[in-house]
């Protein structure tokens, strides 16, 4: 007896631990959602996504709503899908302050499901067509970013997620030169993807890169240091999924 509230005690000890990385992410804006306080939310929360790329130096698309072009656009939105609306608002607005807090360069996109009758009328490039998962422990809803940066960008991007208080889960990681990046409309060959748990394997091993150009011999300056690697710009695509726990029942 002894023995099995002990393992009990180390159980409920975990339970409590593991439950800080399992924070809800506030929906936006919160409690009962209507037309009106969903557009004067939605305004303000591109706005300030809008300043916080700025003051990190963050590049964005013209014009770029965070996938929410179609709501922005409208007086009056699909009454039936305003919650999962304000849900995902919270959501993309955690997603993209962790890339402004790593500094990438750009944020090419930020890809969320449909949820509102609205949604049909969106850009594509705002959507994905995967849908929700729901199991009997809790909702997992995707989203897919694409950005550019540098590798140490990318590492803070990882860490910002792995460290998170809110339950992200990186699903896959595709990295390619940013010079070499297709777009949605271009067919290319298969793009290098990368565990982020591993990193590349070809690296870890020693051997070179075959789609990365290899330095060539460089010229010695007077008192300077000699160039042996020159890092490159990567656009990254990484497919983020978001764990929601279902109540308690």
């Amino acid at each position: 007896t002894k023995l099995a509230k002990e393992q009990e005690k180390l159980v409920r000890d975990w339970i409590q631990q593991a439950a800080k990385s399992f924070q809800p992410i506030p929906a936006i804006p919160s409690g009962s959602v209507t037309s009106k306080t969903y557009a004067t939310a939605l305004g303000s929360t591109i706005y300030q996504l809008q300043q916080a790329a700025k003051e990190n130096s963050v590049n964005l698309p013209p014009q770029y709503y965070f996938s929410f072009q179609v709501q922005s656009s409208k007086l009056t939105l699909s009454p039936a899908g305003l919650d999962p609306l304000a849900a995902q608002l919270g959501e993309v607005k955690t997603i993209a302050e962790i890339l402004f807090a790593a500094r990438v360069n750009n944020l090419d996109g930020i890809q969320r499901v449909r949820v509102s009758d609205d949604d049909a009328q969106g850009l594509q490039s705002d959507y994905i067509d995967t849908r929700p998962i729901t199991n009997d422990l809790a909702i997992i809803t995707p989203y897919v970013i694409s950005f550019r940066c540098f590798t140490p960008e990318l590492a803070r991007v990882v860490s910002g997620f792995a460290t998170s208080p809110n339950p992200f889960l990186i699903k896959s990681v595709v990295v390619q030169p940013a010079s070499g990046a297709a777009t949605p409309d271009q067919t290319s060959g298969a793009p290098m993807t990368m565990d982020p748990r591993y990193g590349d394997p070809r690296h870890r091993y020693g051997q070179p890169n075959p789609d990365q150009p290899q330095p060539g011999p460089q010229a010695t300056g007077k008192g300077g240091l000699q160039t042996v690697l020159k890092e490159q710009l990567l656009h990254v695509t990484m497919e983020v999924e978001i764990v929601k726990l279902l109540p308690k029942s």
